[in-house]
């Protein structure tokens, strides 16, 4: 069983699938070019000046693609990664057309380049369903063991299932509180952990969730030894030191933490993407703000905006504004309740608004105010801030970034993603952030808008992902 080879094997294949893709939609776009747009007296270079028009275009769809996950085929979703393919592509050919426009120093007829935009899309979706369906007859799934600790252990089972065109878990082992107790008190761990070690070597993949350190340690080196494929699900303290920097001390190696969020350099950066971002998209979405206040004080003559208490940066509280999607006073007096599927509160134009999230969008003027940012973690309520910091006290570290109207949980996450996920994926886009994630993280969200489990209510009889969903 050689692992690491296949896995390599995998990414070359993928590579020479992506640089296939590149320049099919490359050469697509040079027959425009020279065919649709010589008649309008464009310029069309000789020598090497087509290459280099070509080679432009070549590196906007390489880049874009892979920000948007345009390329993963087999890893994600047919669906997934052919939305992904398609919104990377028309910003490729918007970002295209206007450089056109400034080559012929006018404004081009748009239909040239409307037509090779479909062309384009059917192209991408064909390839993609292709890349795919070898993907997977290269790859079936893999015989995965499970081995979990506690309740919460469990609770990724169903996530992985639910991909079985990728995953297949085939046994499941629940370390109980009598093995880490034995573990414990033994001199011999190895000894203890020994039928495990056994079972583990009969599988192809091995999946380690909630398991106490010092075990999950042993399983995992056995793991790394035998070339056993692992997949472990970290816990706060590896998403912090995912963060950390490298210190050589003479021979020893030391991993640095500084465990202070963003620097000076990158508030300031972040917060001019902020402004310049937040005032194009006031400017855009003014009209459907328009039209969506009327709707609302025509549906029932109640209040156009909500607002409520919400946490950001350091624990500071400020009051964010969404458009009402729900009736007037859905919560009691002093009560916040999550919002469940088939909510009876949510009004006729609430639902259509909660669909797409336009309900969000007032959240731009927090954003220009500077109460939040474009991306970051979502604000909670304070009530449901002092609930889940009591139950996880991990949860104050998101609030050492602005809250965000997007984010990385809600681009890899779902609306009803539980509490400690979601802290998860938010340190994650902390100790990694980036300019570059947050241009990605932006880009990803006009996929998530799209698929419907992004704005799915709580399952009213599921406590905790109740208790998540905010008012309104």
């Amino acid at each position: 069983m050689d692992c690491r080879r296949n896995h390599k094997h995998n990414n070359l294949i993928r590579n020479f699938e992506s640089i296939l893709e590149v320049g099919i939609l490359s050469a697509m776009y040079y027959f425009m070019w020279y065919w649709g747009y010589k008649q309008y007296g464009i310029q069309t270079f000789g020598g090497f000046g087509k290459y280099v028009l070509m080679l432009v275009y070549a590196l906007l769809v390489f880049v874009l693609f892979g920000m948007c996950e345009g390329f993963k085929f087999g890893s994600l979703r047919f669906f997934d990664v052919t939305m992904s393919s398609w919104i990377a592509l028309l910003i490729v050919n918007v970002i295209s057309y206007l450089q056109l426009c400034l080559m012929a120093n006018r404004l081009l007829p748009p239909v040239p380049m409307l037509l090779l935009t479909l062309a384009e899309l059917a192209v991408c979706t064909l390839l993609c369903y292709i890349y795919s369906v070898v993907y997977y007859m290269m790859n079936p799934p893999h015989d995965m063991l499970l081995i979990s600790g506690g309740k919460k252990g469990l609770a990724i089972k169903k996530k992985i299932e639910s991909r079985g065109d990728k995953y297949r878990i085939r046994e499941s082992i629940k370390l109980d509180e009598h093995i880490f107790g034995e573990l414990g008190a033994s001199t011999d761990k190895k000894a203890v952990l020994k039928p495990i070690f056994e079972k583990m070597s009969g599988f192809e993949s091995v999946i380690l969730n909630d398991i106490p350190a010092d075990t999950r340690n042993e399983l995992l080196k056995y793991c790394y030894n035998h070339d056993i494929r692992t997949y472990v699900v970290p816990i706060i303290s590896d998403i912090i030191m995912s963060g950390s920097s490298d210190i050589n001390l003479f021979d020893t190696p030391i991993r640095f933490v500084e465990g202070r969020g963003l620097t000076g350099f990158e508030s300031l950066i972040k917060r001019i993407m902020d402004l310049g971002l937040g005032t194009i998209a006031v400017v855009i979405t003014a009209p459907v703000m328009l039209i969506v206040a009327i709707a609302i004080k025509l549906d029932d003559g109640g209040p156009v905006f909500f607002r409520q208490e919400r946490v950001t940066k350091d624990g500071r509280l400020f009051s964010i504004l969404k458009f009402r999607s729900m009736i007037v006073n859905a919560n009691e007096v002093g009560k916040v309740e999550g919002t469940t599927k088939e909510d009876p509160r949510v009004t006729k134009v609430g639902k259509i608004i909660r669909r797409f999230r336009i309900d969000e969008l007032p959240q731009i003027i927090n954003i220009l105010r500077g109460d939040m940012s474009l991306v970051g973690p979502r604000p909670e309520c304070k009530e449901f801030y002092d609930k889940y910091s009591t139950e996880i006290p991990e949860f104050v570290f998101r609030s050492k970034v602005k809250a965000g109207l997007t984010g990385y949980a809600q681009v890899y996450g779902r609306y009803n993603t539980s509490a400690y996920d979601k802290l998860r994926l938010d340190l994650m886009y902390i100790e990694k952030y980036t300019l570059l994630l947050d241009i990605k993280i932006i880009l990803m969200t006009l996929k998530v808008l799209l698929k419907k489990e992004s704005t799915e209510g709580f399952d009213a009889d599921n406590e905790e992902d109740a208790a998540e969903g905010g008012s309104d």
